[in-house]
Formats: C-alpha cells, structure tokens, sequence
C-alpha cells in the first residue's frame, strides 16, 4: 500500500519570516525551465589493442568525457584523452581509465579542461584490476575562477565505486545498434550489475517509458563514461516505489552515466482555491529518479535538462528525487546542470539524508512560488489535511526536508548560479528539520551566485549566508566560501 508522508513535510517558518509568507501570492503559470540544459557530448573510445586515446567532447552547453581504451593483451591500458569544455555551464571532464587487459600497464585518465564557469574534473578511475584498474586523471585548473570542488576529508565505503568486472547483465554484442532500450528495461527489472558492450564510441540510448527498478534485489548501472539515457523530455526514466517507509536496505547505484531529458508528468492536481492557497500538482516528483524507501548511490554522473512538476507546495526534484529512506542517498563527483522542479531543481530529499561530495550544481532552477506553510488564517482550503499556501519555490538546487536526524553534508561541492521562484527561500541548498534532530554540515566547498530568499535557524552553529533556507539542530562550516557570510 501506498504510504502518503505530505502531512509530515511541513515548513516550520522562523519569527520574522511568517510576515513574508502572509503576503506572497501563488500563481498558476510558474517561471518556465532554465533553456540552457541539454545533451552532453561524450568523447570516443580507445584503441582496442594498443594504447588508445579517448576522444574529445566539445557540445554544448558543457564538456564532454573522453572514454579511456580498453586493452587486449598488450602491455599498455588505453588512456583517455582530456576532455574539452563546450561553454557555460559545465567544465570539461578527464576521460575515464583505460581498462588494463593481460598486460601489467593501467591506462590513465588525462585531466579536464576548464570550463567557464567550473573546474575541470579529472578522469575516474579503470573498474577492473587485473592486472590494475586505470588510474584517475588530475583536476585542471579553471581559466575563470578556481573552484574548489574536492573533499579534503576520506570518503566513506559507499562512496566507493562498485566493481562491475562480472556483470548480471551486459547490454549489446559490440555495437551500438545493439544497445537497444528493450534489452536495458528487460535487464533493470531483474536487478544486479548491468553493463555496456556497445562499441568504443558514445552512445545515447532514448527512453520510451520509464524503467521500473527492482525492489527486491540491489541494481547497479554502470555507463562506462559512454551512455546516455535520454528521456526525450517525455518519461521519467527510473523509477523504485517499494510500499515501506525507511526500512529497505535495498540500494541502487548508478556510475558513469549520463541521464539527460527526462521529466515527469504529474496528474494529481490540487484542487481549485483562491491564493494564496497552494496551486498546481500533489505528484510529479524526480525528473530523472523517483525513488521511495530505497537507498541510492549516484557515482561520476551527468543529471542535465531533466525536469519534474513546475508547480506546488511539496512536489520536486527536477533530477533526482528520494523519500523515506532508510540510508539516504550518497552523490559523488557527478554534475547537475540545467535542471528543474517547484522545489529541489535538482536534487529533492524528504526523511532521507543526502551525503553529497566533490560534486557541481549550476544553473538549476525551483520554478514554484511563495514557499509552503500551513496557515488557516491565509487559506480556509484544506489539502492534504492542512489549510496549505505557497506553491514551493524552495531549494534552486538542493532540497531536503523532514526529521528522524535525517540529516546533509556537502564536501567538496560546488553550488553556483541555481535559482529558487518567488516568494521562497535557498536558491542553493534549502533543508529544514522538522523536529530540530537533522545538522547540516558544509566543508570545503563553494556555494555562491545563488538567487533566493534566505536565513539559517538552528541551535547551534553559524549563519549559513544567503544561498540557504535552512531550519536544523546544529550548522557547521569549514572551510568553505558561502555567498552572504563575511
């Protein structure tokens, strides 16, 4: 059975602000997606047999990846060409190790080009080991301002790349016409390791209806650092529903992979009141993934252009959006660019914690407006049990709401250029915890450019700066460049 949490997803305003929330208005027709996301080009592959090069990504509106070589039985790995960036927003990435065959040389990711506005990232590492892995590329320095977007403390196990040297399930015979959305869809239901064999180049494979992901076992998708899945801005593309509320230790990971274009089509409408009661759709969350009580591990991906309902108080998560979950969601060195949702542009989070490090947010957008509150006094409609106004707005690019101690920590993350709608608050990262146990925690990181309504209210811990909606038991910085904090 279907367990509806929205009552539980209530914004506690501090003093001061009940004043702004009393006079904003909601409005039918939100602010329309930011234009400026789309596919991004990924660089060829490597020799097959000798020491081959990654190719060069340059489509807009970011870098693409060089792919590394794999090697046969030579001594060399391939390695992976630097990877060029394509404009504003997103920064080159390295190409991907090269695969080591029977020889005892790995291949190696060369370094990314800067971008306009974001560092280069340097290239993953190679996921088999015999006889070594690839080796990761360096960072490149950007030729705008340097960004700091690496976490100087040591990532958890989880953050860790699965290895993927024995798949359950490895998709196309060496070509890419043999990589078709049939036999990915027919893979995901079953769970377990799905792979790649789809020729050395990049390969776009377009989604036709959503993928439903297996609850019952764990699934990992591994990209190689040359798919894309393309939700044509039509379907979602994964979905896991279990009926439980955070109890599942089923987790899924995705890795190497690039989600572009998918969006959500909500049906539940909020039934017709004046403003500034709430307007637009109960439903429609996770443009790219819904997950409910499940757990997720995103590792080296792309979320570009994907998008979820415009509009309403609680729905969001333009790319990825988590609810009820047991272990919450791990988010390592992957790029959100041009995404959007009426809150959480990008990323959405209810009961479930967001551990997110050496990751880019730019450019997304919360297209909702006037927040959310439960105020009689302003709405005498009721919906879903509560007199709610404001029609979200909250979290330009990060969003994350409930109790239970769920909690966020950013390390290494760069938050630059997201937007939260009228009337709403944290244009870069929007958390409130509804019983006081959640904390929130940001080190080494940049977060500036943010555009949104803003204040921290916690027990303990610093002002969080103007990038941040956030009601918490306890806030730390270290380290960190927040716009709004001296």
């Amino acid at each position: 059975m279907h367990i509806d949490h929205r009552s539980r997803r209530r914004l506690a305003l501090p003093i001061g602000l009940v004043l702004v929330m009393s006079v904003a208005t909601c409005s039918s027709s939100p602010d329309g997606p930011d234009p400026t996301g789309g596919g991004l080009s990924k660089g060829g592959g490597g020799g097959g047999e000798s020491i081959g090069s990654g190719g060069v990504g340059t489509s807009a509106p970011s870098g693409g990846m060089g792919a590394g070589g794999e090697s046969g039985g030579v001594p060399g790995g391939g390695a992976g060409n630097s990877a060029v960036a394509g404009g504003r927003p997103g920064a080159g990435r390295g190409g991907r190790g090269g695969v080591a065959g029977g020889g005892p040389v790995a291949g190696s990711g060369a370094s990314g080009a800067a971008g306009m506005t974001a560092t280069g990232l340097g290239g993953s590492a190679g996921t088999r080991v015999i006889p070594a892995g690839g080796a990761g590329g360096n960072a490149s320095s950007s030729s705008a301002t340097t960004i700091s977007t690496h976490c100087t403390s040591a990532l958890p196990a989880g953050a860790q790349a699965v290895d993927v040297s024995q798949p359950s399930a490895t998709i196309g015979t060496g070509t890419s016409a043999s990589c078709t959305f049939a036999a990915l869809n027919a893979a995901i239901s079953k769970g377990g390791i799905i792979t790649f064999d789809c020729g050395s180049a990049p390969v776009t494979i377009p989604v036709t209806s959503t993928m439903i992901l297996s609850t019952s076992a764990d699934t990992v998708i591994d990209g190689g650092n040359t798919i894309t899945l393309d939700g044509q801005s039509q379907v979602q593309i994964f979905n896991y529903n279990h009926p439980d509320f955070m109890k599942s230790d089923t987790r899924v990971t995705l890795q190497h992979l690039t989600l572009v274009n998918g969006k959500t089509t909500p049906t539940q409408l909020i039934p017709t009141a004046p403003a500034p009661c709430s307007q637009g759709y109960d439903d429609g969350e996770g443009g790219a993934l819904y997950m409910q009580d499940g757990n997720l591990t995103v590792i080296d991906c792309t979320f570009s252009n994907n998008q979820a309902a415009l509009l309403g108080p609680d729905t969001g998560g333009g790319a990825i959006y988590i609810t009820g979950s047991k272990n919450g969601a791990i988010i390592v060195g992957s790029i959100f660019t041009g995404n959007s949702a009426s809150n959480a542009g990008a990323v959405g989070a209810l009961f479930a914690t967001l551990d997110i490090y050496n990751s880019v947010f730019t450019n997304n957008k919360a297209t909702g407006n006037g927040a959310n509150s439960d105020d009689p006094t302003q709405c005498s409609a009721i919906n879903n049990d509560q007199n709610e106004c404001g029609s979200g707005g909250n979290g330009g690019a990060i969003y994350q709401d409930g109790g239970d101690a769920t909690s966020v920590l950013l390390c290494g993350v760069d938050v630059e250029d997201n937007v939260a709608g009228a009337n709403a608050f944290g244009g870069g990262v929007f958390m409130t915890s509804d019983d006081y146990s959640g904390t929130i925690t940001v080190q080494d990181s940049t977060i500036t450019g943010n555009t949104g309504g803003s204040w921290t209210q916690v027990n303990s811990g610093p002002d969080l700066g103007t990038a941040f909606g956030v009601n918490a038991k306890a806030s730390t910085i270290t380290n960190a460049t927040l716009q709004g904090v001296n």
